[in-house]
């Protein structure tokens, strides 16, 4: 399973997020991919070339000379693609590149770059912070605190632009950030590091995705400490015993039995003189 890190709103990480196998952990379909980013870059070309044919070249309408007795070559307009200043053969025109694929395409190539991206470590869960007013040294600032470098993808997930506008006013001045609503195959692929908030994952996922703090692991460590402890307490008598460095200095020795006293008429000969 893939694991992102977290960081919250104040920019510090406060856990890993746990992201699902069948979104973040695909075999990459490469041809996949590459059409899916040819059809990208054939959709966002502009497609205005334009060229003039010899009909629409300015003059050009009389025959240069006469047909035959010149020993020239014959001509009938001095804006054949030929001449110099004349029309265009088979020039461009302006025309459409886009071409469709199909949904389950679309979202086959968008897993494999997600994918490819988690394998990488280079994706983020933060919680992206209001901002009051546009200031993009926040925004600097709040990309060092994710460790985002190079290349950044910011996904805001579909909200309303207006509640986050001096948030895109601050992180568009940067050259190497760009924030988008919804993820496609291209940016991610084109970029090195991908922030995600709460709510592009959700969109994403289509379901709700738990933090993995490390406060949550510290009672399974008290317990195991607690259960532990009191093997390892020593017992009183251990405790006189290693006390001291190995002199009897403040310990008492037990006291040695005194011997009976005994009768006069116990007494022997050799013991009373």
């Amino acid at each position: 399973m893939s694991v992102a890190t977290y960081v919250d709103g104040e920019g510090a990480q406060a856990g890993t997020v746990s992201l699902p196998d069948e979104i973040f952990d695909v075999e990459p379909n490469v041809p996949v991919m590459h059409a899916v980013v040819k059809a990208h870059l054939a959709a966002i070309r502009a497609g205005t070339h334009s060229t003039k044919t010899r009909a629409e070249v300015r003059g050009g309408g009389r025959k240069p000379w006469r047909q035959k007795g010149t020993g020239r070559a014959r001509h009938g307009s001095i804006r054949e693609p030929q001449w110099v200043g004349g029309g265009i053969a088979h020039g461009p025109k302006p025309r459409d590149y886009t071409f469709s694929l199909t949904k389950k395409t679309r979202a086959l190539a968008l897993r494999g770059a997600l994918s490819d991206r988690a394998r990488e470590g280079s994706i983020v869960v933060v919680d992206l912070p209001a901002f009051q007013e546009p200031r993009t040294k926040r925004a600097v600032e709040l990309l060092e605190k994710w460790g985002a470098s190079g290349k950044v993808l910011v996904v805001t997930g579909q909200r309303d632009p207006t509640e986050h506008i001096d948030t895109w006013k601050s992180f568009r001045n940067l050259p190497n950030v760009l924030m988008v609503q919804v993820p496609t195959t291209y940016r991610v692929l084109a970029a090195d590091v991908v922030v995600l908030t709460w709510e592009a994952l959700a969109e994403i996922t289509k379901s709700e995705v738990a933090v993995e703090t490390a406060a949550a692991a510290a009672p399974e460590t008290a317990e195991a400490v607690s259960e532990i402890a009191p093997e390892a307490v020593p017992a009183p008598e251990a405790v006189l015993e290693n006390d001291s460095d190995g002199s009897d200095e403040g310990v008492e020795s037990p006291a040695e039995p005194e011997a009976p006293l005994k009768a006069p008429d116990q007494v022997e000969v050799g013991e009373a003189e």
